[in-house]
């Protein structure tokens, strides 16, 4: 699998990622190691979880998984904090609780350090520049080897980045920033993709098949082994659920016919490829979703097929981002 740079930094990722968000609640230790070793069979290098995954269980069995299984020099390792199960405080960026909550993860994990540490969400009730003196913390001790953020809107990425970069003493610059973006959700297009491209941060891009309804496979119905079936998953999907989404669905399944290939396929390669990303993180239930996805190294869109589906999925950008300056 091609290798790329997050960033302007020298660390390289493979150009697909593997998500754990289901791991140790949904996908069970056993099917985690079919998807690892799949992943790593093909070449794929990052895999990204996070400290709330699973309750933690999801750090826990990737954790079980390495050396065991894949060696840990092989893997670029991604984790997150920040995120709480307090329906008062969903985030807490204070240096006190991420610090703390990395030597947990490194435990889980079994590994004395990760790839990539990541501020899981902006916490407005503590102070950024204390936030980020705790990811120059974790570098600077070698528990981490690069730093990112996740879930920051344009200017909070933009403030975290240019702190960094004037505060004195701090030498960790943000290396990436995970967010939501697919065919059905391009809102990151409008500041938080300008900033990463400006401030040299790569774009990990999260639900790259729009939550899977880009694969296709809810436009008759809702199958009963998806996630859109399950209890505790189907709000997730919903959103994505309505007539504009079937449209742009439905031209997604036009190109993939084009081509004789797959809707997954399809979309999956366009977000690959849009400028400033590094790598989508895909998360697939088994083995064989996940050989699906990964066959979408061999495919490069046609500049016909992706102008065709940046019209079809094009959001709206009014004022202040266009069309204004003639008022």
């Amino acid at each position: 699998m091609e290798q790329r740079h997050l960033g302007r930094t020298g660390l390289r990722v493979s150009r697909i990622g593997l998500g754990t968000l289901t791991w140790g609640r949904d996908t069970d230790e056993h099917d985690a190691a079919d998807l690892l070793k799949t992943f790593w069979e093909a070449g794929g290098t990052l895999v990204d979880t996070a400290d709330v995954y699973g309750g933690g269980e999801a750090e826990y069995v990737l954790g079980q998984l390495i050396e065991g299984l894949v060696p840990r020099r092989d893997l670029v390792i991604a984790t997150k904090a920040g995120s709480v199960p307090d329906p008062d405080r969903r985030f807490d960026g204070s240096r006190g609780h991420l610090l703390s909550s990395l030597d947990a993860s490194l435990a889980r994990l079994g590994t004395d350090y990760v790839d990539l540490w990541q501020i899981h969400a902006f916490d407005p009730a503590t102070p950024l520049d204390e936030t980020l003196q705790a990811l120059d913390i974790a570098v600077s001790s070698g528990r981490a080897r690069y730093a990112g953020v996740a879930g920051f809107c344009g200017w909070q990425l933009a403030k975290a980045a240019t702190w960094q970069l004037a505060a004195p003493g701090i030498r960790t610059r943000l290396a990436g920033t995970q967010m939501e973006y697919s065919l059905l959700q391009r809102g990151v297009e409008r500041e938080v993709l300008p900033a990463a491209l400006d401030l040299g941060i790569g774009l990990l891009p999260s639900s790259p098949l729009g939550r899977g309804v880009l694969t296709g496979k809810y436009r008759h119905a809702t199958p009963s082994d998806s996630r859109g079936a399950s209890d505790h998953m189907a709000p997730f999907v919903a959103p994505y659920l309505d007539d504009a989404a079937t449209r742009i669905v439905d031209a997604v399944t036009t190109a993939a016919d084009g081509l004789a290939v797959t809707p997954l396929q399809i979309a999956l390669a366009w977000v690959r490829d849009r400028p400033g990303v590094a790598a989508p993180v895909i998360g697939a239930r088994n083995a064989q979703q996940l050989t699906a996805a990964l066959s979408v190294e061999a495919l490069s869109l046609p500049d016909e097929i992706c102008q065709a589906l940046d019209d079809v999925s094009a959001p709206v950008h009014r004022y202040p981002d266009q069309d204004w300056s003639t008022l």
